[in-house]
């Protein structure tokens, strides 16, 4: 593993920064689906500036966080309170206020380099300030997924299940606890 980048500041995305965003998860989707062939992680015909506007309007509820370097957008993922369709809460520890991670993504040539790790580490930090209680995601199984990475961070894998034929793992970091509780 390449030593961490220290050159990194953090944000909360704007309505400017949409169409880096857009860029950057269309890197990420293409090398993947370079990587493993076509599946979930591909992106959709129908992934567009409209929703990514709407969301970056609505900080009550979602917020993007965006890691910088010095050439722009390096990294992003998004917090938000609404459970998202893929995700049982049957596997999950009962918390009164969770936040669930979707739509992390980290420029290709940056990965393996600890920006998904410091982003992660900002993620925790701004759901703690929102107030939440824990974090919850899903990440796709197998040889395209990122289950290891969460692992490595101190998430805890809470269950598999299948969702539209795509095996995913879910995963938590609950507030107060110790990994592993």
């Amino acid at each position: 593993m390449d030593s961490p980048r220290t050159d990194l500041s953090f944000a909360i995305a704007t309505a400017r920064d949409v169409p880096a965003l857009l860029k950057l998860h269309a890197a990420v989707a293409g090398d993947l689906t370079g990587r493993y062939g076509p599946g979930p992680w591909s992106l959709p015909a129908t992934y567009n500036e409209k929703p990514m506007l709407y969301d970056v309007s609505r900080s009550k509820f979602v917020r993007i966080l965006i890691a910088r370097d010095r050439r722009g957008i390096a990294a992003t993922l998004r917090l938000q309170t609404k459970k998202p369709w893929a995700i049982d809460t049957a596997y999950f520890s009962p918390v009164e206020r969770p936040l669930y991670l979707t739509s992390m993504a980290v420029l290709p040539k940056l990965q393996r380099r600890g920006v998904g790790r410091r982003l992660l580490q900002e993620a925790e930090g701004a759901a703690r300030a929102w107030p939440a209680d824990a974090i919850r995601l899903d990440a796709f199984a197998g040889a395209a997924g990122a289950g290891p990475f969460y692992a490595k961070c101190a998430y805890r894998e809470v269950g598999r299940v299948t969702y539209r034929k795509s095996p995913l793992m879910y995963f938590e970091l609950v507030f107060g606890r110790s990994p592993g509780v």
